[in-house]
């Protein structure tokens, strides 16, 4: 019994070809009958209508083909010669690579190729052998130029290093991204730890490039980077690996460096690798301090800040030795947890009232155009009467004077309440996603893992106060639209503290 087999049918024939008597229901027909004789089943056919063949990578039916093989919903593509497949030879080439890492066959009627038989295989070798011998040229040639382009400070592909951009081909700062690649530099000298640099780049707010967190290696690459005091380091790497998936570096004596804008200090990198140099050399960081779900947080009434020692379940303060248990105050808090949302009339009420107050400046905004259209039409008819000399000089001045001034007014207002109207919208969708995701908090706790509880306290909690007789507990509160108005552009968390009271504690006395 013959082989099934899943194939699609290629036709492209271009306006040429059918002036010439090639009709594409003549090429279909030819590829039906080959696929009936080797009794494979013809999924899907691809058709090209005049479409020329100089370049067809990029057209919607190539793509869907290639899908296809990808995913292995044809195993091979019948068509009527070569030159109907494609007729750029680099496209050629590419075709068969992909058809051969797809473990898919390619079948060319009229030059009597099928990759399926080992006739056929023999096809895919020479293929393979001009590809590979075109990529070779290529690399030598790019290879021997890099030294040259590096030399003269020109970029060798890809992008500029975090904190610079390239512009008309020299490297120069990136204004936005400079002050956080200094940040890090001066936090690494502070902290002494890639990972602390990392987190706290990240809890300011601050992204990579592409948006997403920094983590330990991008710290580490970026402190390492000799660009950031003024040498820019390049022909340094290269690529290896089948399909040069990984890089390494070079040998040192091809490395080239030239002369790029600082960021930091000479001193300031070389204090900094220093100080990595030798964590490297001894093998080990420095010890990191421990870290606990409400460290930070948790103060004595007395003032001090409460913390647990590495041989004690309990936070402890230093000066007058209250204690609370680390279980116990963990259970307090998820308690207070249910009094933290608002009720369900109350969540409702601030929305309406926070959409009211947006619609309310997307009115006055509104208004404000309006009137900046009827100020510039009044300024236009005042203008018009000079030119025609219908008013004197000093009875433009006297008309077009307000209206000129008043315009600025409101073209400064206009950005103004635009960004009070972001503001509000951004606050009323981050509101609304506080309040869906916490609605189940309380039950879910014991479920959460230590980083999300942590995460979960910093976001709402302001601070923890122990005391012998009671445990006051500071949770974030939503104002209301009116109360964030009132405080200006801050954000909600921040505008006001609710308290609780937890009842029937008490700590154990020191």
């Amino acid at each position: 019994m013959r082989e099934s087999k899943s194939v699609g049918i290629w036709i492209r024939v271009s306006t040429e070809d059918q002036v010439k008597g090639e009709s594409p229901e003549h090429h279909e027909k030819r590829a039906q009958y080959y696929a009936e004789s080797k009794g494979w089943l013809i999924k899907e056919i691809y058709r090209l209508d005049a479409v020329s063949g100089k370049s067809v990578m990029e057209h919607s039916e190539t793509k869907r083909m290639l899908t296809d093989v990808r995913s292995h919903k044809i195993t091979g593509i019948i068509f009527s010669k070569l030159a109907r497949l494609a007729r750029n030879t680099r496209e050629l080439l590419d075709f068969a690579d992909i058809f051969r890492e797809c473990d898919a066959d390619l079948v060319s009627l009229q030059e009597s190729i099928d990759t399926s038989t080992p006739a056929g295989r023999l096809f895919y070798t020479m293929i393979a052998a001009m590809a590979q011998w075109e990529r070779e040229e290529i690399a030598e040639r790019v290879a021997a130029s890099v030294p040259i382009r590096a030399k003269l400070g020109k970029p060798l592909g890809g992008a500029a290093p975090f904190g610079y951009q390239w512009v008309d081909k020299r490297l120069v700062i990136d204004p936005k991204e400079a002050p956080v690649r200094k940040l890090m530099y001066e936090l690494f000298l502070e902290h002494k730890r890639k990972k602390t640099v990392a987190n706290l780049l990240n809890k300011a707010g601050y992204r990579t490039r592409i948006g997403s967190k920094f983590g330990y290696s991008t710290v580490y690459r970026l402190l390492q980077d000799p660009t950031a005091k003024g040498m820019r380091r390049a022909n340094y790497t290269k690529r290896i690996g089948k399909n040069n998936e990984k890089s390494a570096y070079k040998p040192t004596s091809e490395w080239i460096y030239v002369d790029a804008p600082a960021i930091v200090s000479p001193q300031l990198w070389d204090e900094c690798n220093r100080l990595i140099g030798e964590q490297l050399k001894k093998n080990k960081r420095p010890a990191k301090k421990a870290v606990h779900l409400f460290t930070g947080i948790a103060f004595c009434t007395c003032g001090g800040t409460m913390y647990v020692p590495s041989n004690s379940p309990k936070y402890i303060c230093k000066k007058c030795r209250n204690k609370i248990g680390t279980t116990d105050l963990e259970e307090i808090f998820q308690e207070q947890l249910k009094s933290f949302l608002f009720s369900v009339d109350e969540v409702s009420h601030y929305f309406e009232k926070a959409d009211g107050v947006i619609k309310e400046k997307e009115q006055l905004l509104n208004t404000l155009a309006d009137e900046e259209r009827t100020v510039r039409a009044d300024m236009d008819r005042t203008m018009q009467l000079y030119l025609k000399k219908n008013i004197a000089e000093d009875g433009f001045s006297h008309y077009y004077q307000p209206l000129n001034e008043r315009l600025k007014q409101i073209q400064a207002q206009m950005p103004e309440i635009q960004a009070e109207i972001d503001f509000l919208r951004i606050q009323y969708l981050s509101s609304n996603e506080i309040l869906h995701e916490a609605k189940d908090l309380y039950s879910r706790w014991s479920q959460l893992t230590f980083e999300e509880k942590r995460k979960i306290i910093e976001t709402i909690t302001e601070k923890i106060i122990v005391s012998h007789d009671d445990i006051t507990i500071n949770l974030a509160y939503l104002p209301s639209p009116s109360e964030l108005m009132a405080d200006g552009h801050r954000s909600p968390m921040d505008s006001k503290m609710r308290q609780f009271s937890a009842i029937n504690f008490r700590p154990q006395p020191a």
